[in-house]
């Protein structure tokens, strides 16, 4: 028994040292794995830093290169306009050698600023330089002799072999020193090419250390999946609950919202037909007595007439104010005339009360009482916000008959606002906007600052199921 307690002592001795080694290994195999990769990403930048600038200076190199070609071309072509200055001596010659000229400073400056330094302090670019200072010299020379009429001296000078022979040696010098440029190229691409190769090794070493880092970091990497796997599900099942109870209050407003204007526009009918019926009665009750009064009177009453005539003058306005205010809780011109009347009498009584200009073009349409009350409210709301907000100077009105919907446009002219910055105490857009969604329509407002307002009310034409008929108003006295 001692031997065997022994044993198994030893046993977890060796496996608790076991587990310190790997525990160890594991933490040296991440600390050579960091500094690995620190030593990699050191190298790749480095790397990548020497082939920026080797092919910067290939580059340059190059754009030297195509700068000689250039400059000698330049140079062909001034040679060719002081020959032609000196045989016709035309002006225009003259005025072109001189711009080749004054282009070949400027190309031969450039060249000097933008070259790589082992171009530019080459010898094969002072030979260059050297030559064709001597080519212009002696082009100028030519020029100038021409210029104070000693016309046989320039064109020998043109026609002697020296002329060709120093063309020809600034060729050559140009020849060289794209031999030159040549073989910076020729050095650069080989470097080039050996840090791309140590690139590739460095590339090499990280994805070896990155597999290895992998396959030490695997197991906590598949717990932790399925931590978050598990946090996931659960994430998605909250979020789901919250989504069904958003998606079932916001069926619940708009359904109140519904029920709310439903209620709002029984109330106005009642109140409308309330108004009509007991004013109405009133005030004709009150007409009669005064009919009655003044017929009554004796011809020489003159101020009795004239207060009987005051006092009808008063139940008339008394009528009209009753009849408007019916009106807005109820409009009996769209249950007993239609929608395209009861607009354009909304539309000229507006005009007439803000001596705005108002233009309509309204089409006849075939809809349900629902929507043709939901176009009214919406022309009407429209309409007073321009009275209230707009400070406009003309209103268009647009009605328009579509295969599948109506669409309703109400334009203005007048200041505009920002649609970013509506407060929210403002319900007018939003009732709008829930009236004409409450049918399936959709409504759409263009407005900006300074370029006035455009509201967009498309509503099916087939009945919504969604919003029942409502009430229709009385009559207007």
């Amino acid at each position: 028994m001692p031997n065997s307690a022994t044993w198994l002592q030893q046993c977890l001795r060796f496996r608790l040292s076991q587990e310190r080694k790997q525990r160890l290994v594991l933490q040296l195999g991440l600390l050579i794995a960091m500094l690995c990769a620190a030593a990699i990403l050191w190298q790749s930048e480095s790397m990548h830093a020497r082939i920026v600038e080797e092919v910067a200076e290939i580059h340059d190199i190059d754009t030297a290169r195509a700068s000689v070609s250039s400059l000698l071309s330049t140079v062909t072509d001034a040679e060719y306009e002081q020959r032609s200055y000196v045989l016709t001596g035309e002006q225009q010659n003259l005025a072109a050698y001189r711009e080749d000229i004054r282009q070949i400073r400027q190309r031969l400056q450039a060249l000097e600023n933008q070259a790589p330094p082992l171009v530019v302090g080459s010898d094969a670019m002072l030979n260059f330089k050297q030559e064709l200072s001597q080519q212009i010299g002696a082009m100028d020379l030519t020029v100038r002799l021409v210029s104070s009429s000693q016309l046989e001296a320039a064109q020998q000078i043109v026609n002697s072999e020296a002329s060709i022979i120093q063309m020809r040696q600034l060729r050559q010098r140009a020849d060289q020193l794209m031999d030159r440029a040549a073989e910076l190229v020729a050095d650069r691409n080989k470097e080039l090419a050996r840090l791309v190769a140590y690139s590739r090794a460095g590339l090499i070493v990280g994805v070896l250390a990155a597999v290895l880092a992998f396959f030490l970091y695997v197991r906590q990497t598949r717990t932790l999946q399925k931590a978050d796997a598990r946090q996931q599900r659960l994430l998605e099942a909250e979020r789901d609950a919250l989504e069904s109870q958003v998606r079932e209050r916001t069926a619940r407003l708009a359904e109140l919202a519904t029920y709310l204007q439903q209620a709002v526009e029984e109330e106005r009918a009642r109140l409308a037909r309330e108004l009509h019926d007991e004013l109405g009665a009133v005030f004709t009750a009150a007409k009669l007595d005064v009919a009655r009064l003044k017929s009554k009177l004796p011809p020489g009453a003159a101020e009795s007439l004239e207060r009987i005539g005051h006092l009808t003058t008063t139940l008339n306005q008394g009528i009209a104010i009753k009849r408007q205010i019916v009106e807005d809780l109820r409009p009996s011109s769209l249950s007993n005339l239609g929608l395209v009347t009861a607009l354009e009498i909304l539309a000229s009584e507006f005009s007439e009360r803000s001596e705005i200009s108002m233009h309509t073009d309204i089409e006849r349409v075939n809809l349900d009482e629902a929507s043709e009350l939901t176009i009214y409210r919406l022309v009407q709301e429209a309409l007073t916000n321009i009275g209230k907000y707009a400070k406009a100077s003309e209103i268009t009105i647009t009605l328009s008959r579509h295969p599948h919907y109506a669409e309703v446009i109400v334009t203005d002219n007048g200041v505009g606002f920002d649609l970013t910055q509506i407060p929210a105490t403002t319900h007018g857009l939003v009732g709008m906007r829930h009236r004409i969604e409450a049918l399936g329509g959709r409504l759409e407002i263009r407005s900006s600052p300074g370029r006035g307002t455009r509201v967009t009310g498309n509503i099916p034409r087939q009945e919504s199921k969604r919003q029942s008929a409502l009430i229709k108003g009385p009559d207007s006295t």
